[in-house]
């Protein structure tokens, strides 16, 4: 069952949204060569916790961190570690708050220092594509409809979309309904409503679509070993359109 938030609840998924939105204007200003990804992890969890939220991620399914940090060829789930960011390196930063029992979600992904050309434009795609999907969110739009314009922009630029991670609603509970695949058929799935909130999220390969778990029982990778690329807001549909509930209001 999808679940439409109250005017009330909205209000509150606001909050978590700015919460999360300004974690990531914290952590960009903080991503440079040599730092480490369990720094970057410490500079969220305070900050979120700074703010009356907790980190959404940290203790979920027994995961160690308060934010995923996810370097190079690793997709998504990345544990924060001693690992040091090197010059060209790309890293995927997905941070979650709960604030007063509600979710916000976002991801995005950041160039360390100076990054590849292929790297750009890996970045600029799935970000874009992002758009392309919430640009077909809005009341009686169908689901895949959205599914289906991140699948174009993404395999219209030669590169990949992964199949095993979708995107979700978002409400009391991190992962709700629906589930929101990054390719699809337009005119297809459930009808969108006002007060929906989803979680729209491509994930992008630049070579073949196909990830592994590593022994971690959490990272995932590429399992051809080339970059991938992350972007994710959480959207509340409105009746003439939608809303960004996971962005500063600075």
């Amino acid at each position: 069952m999808i679940i439409c938030k109250s005017a009330a609840e909205l209000e509150l998924m606001r909050e978590a949204g700015r919460i999360v939105a300004d974690t990531h204007i914290l952590l960009q200003k903080a991503i440079q060569p040599d730092i480490t990804t369990k720094e970057l992890d410490q500079i969220a969890e305070e900050y979120i916790r700074s703010q009356g939220a907790t980190p959404s991620f940290k203790g979920y399914n027994g995961f160690s961190g308060s934010i995923c940090a996810s370097v190079n060829d690793e997709l998504v789930h990345g544990i924060p570690s001693g690992r040091k960011l090197k010059d060209g390196d790309i890293i995927s930063i997905d941070i979650g708050a709960n604030y007063k029992g509600y979710h916000g979600d976002s991801a995005w992904t950041y160039g360390v220092g100076n990054i590849s050309d292929t790297a750009k434009k890996l970045l600029e795609v799935t970000e874009r594509s992002l758009y392309a999907g919430l640009a077909e969110a809005k009341p009686d739009a169908r689901l895949y409809t959205i599914s289906h314009a991140i699948q174009k922009c993404v395999e219209d630029e030669g590169f990949s979309i992964v199949r095993e991670y979708v995107g979700h609603g978002v409400g009391t509970e991190l992962h709700e309904e629906p589930q929101i695949p990054n390719y699809g058929l337009p005119d297809r799935g459930p009808r969108l409503k006002p007060g929906m909130v989803l979680a729209i999220e491509p994930m992008v390969n630049v070579g073949e679509r196909y990830v592994k778990t590593l022994q971690d029982n959490w990272t995932v990778v590429t399992v051809d070993g080339t970059l991938c690329a992350h972007f994710e807001h959480t959207i509340a549909i409105t009746p003439d359109g939608y809303e960004i509930l996971t962005k500063s209001r600075t």
